[in-house]
């Protein structure tokens, strides 16, 4: 069995309703270790080498988040920007996480028909994360489709659950 990181980054995840549901559902899993970035690093302040080691020893990736202005909370940027370095996660010699696979977990508060052409945000959500995929290739990790869960906001506790149980199916078992 794929041993899989979670790096969940929600900075207000104590009152995320998917996020947080997500991430609870997860933890129970054997072969998951979920690192909660604005927990860890509340001062922003990433501990880079804790980071690749944690990305050393697992074989799929799971970055986990609400999608803000069409990207990702600040402190996951931050985390991409300081621990996927030249020469080791790209460059040459950066070559530490080739053949592993990254799954982008995300939430976001519009409906899915808003992530269009011609839609709410004039853009799919597949156009609008190509800037992930793009960094998966440069990374050299296998882009897995990414789980999106739509309307967050007004999501009844019902589907949020459905949500957690779907969420854990794919992203332990994601469509390749």
């Amino acid at each position: 069995m794929k041993s899989t990181l979670v790096i969940v980054a929600h900075p207000n995840l104590q009152n995320s309703t998917v996020n947080k549901r997500w991430a609870e559902e997860i933890e129970k899993r054997d072969h998951v270790t979920v690192r909660k970035l604005y927990q860890l690093y509340h001062d922003g302040k990433v501990n880079v080498e804790e980071e690749q080691r944690m990305l050393l020893q697992h074989d799929r990736i799971v970055l986990q988040f609400p999608f803000y202005w069409y990207s990702s909370p600040s402190l996951l940027k931050e985390w991409q920007d300081k621990v996927l370095a030249f020469g080791w996660a790209y460059g040459p010699g950066g070559d530490a996480l080739h053949g592993k696979e990254l799954v982008l977990a995300i939430s976001t508060g519009g409906p899915d028909f808003s992530y269009q052409a011609g839609g709410y945000n004039n853009y799919t959500i597949s156009e609008l994360l190509r800037p992930f995929q793009a960094t998966s290739n440069l990374i050299g990790t296998r882009y897995i489709t990414p789980f999106v869960f739509h309307s967050a906001i007004r999501a009844s506790e019902e589907a949020i659950e459905q949500s957690a149980k779907n969420y854990i199916s794919y992203v332990l078992n994601p469509e390749i």
